[in-house]
């Protein structure tokens, strides 16, 4: 595995699909908890503002590849619950 890099990964929701999302939350918190167990998900959470709805996620992983790969498995991807999504390579500090 070459060298890891940190990835900002933003979803943008469609408030039509608040009530779907709102059944499968508990599998995709799950599933970004088990990301974070294993040293790929610095941090994870929904925006809490009056702006769009979405969430910001911070990754780990040697490429932009990899990175959608592991979105591909999150319960909301799989359901077709995330509106549109960017990865870009993020330069940023993390507290460990």
């Amino acid at each position: 595995m070459g060298a890891m890099s940190m990835w900002a990964i933003e979803y943008r929701y469609d408030e039509a699909q608040d009530q779907e999302r709102a059944e499968v939350r508990p599998e995709h918190r799950a599933y970004l908890a088990s990301l974070m167990d294993a040293g790929v998900m610095l941090a994870y959470g929904r925006f809490d503002d009056d702006g769009a709805p979405g969430a910001l996620l911070l990754a780990e992983a040697p490429d932009a590849d990899a990175v959608e790969a592991y979105l591909a498995e999150d319960p909301y991807m799989r359901a077709g619950l995330v509106g549109s999504h960017t990865v870009r390579p993020w330069a940023g500090v993390v507290r460990r």
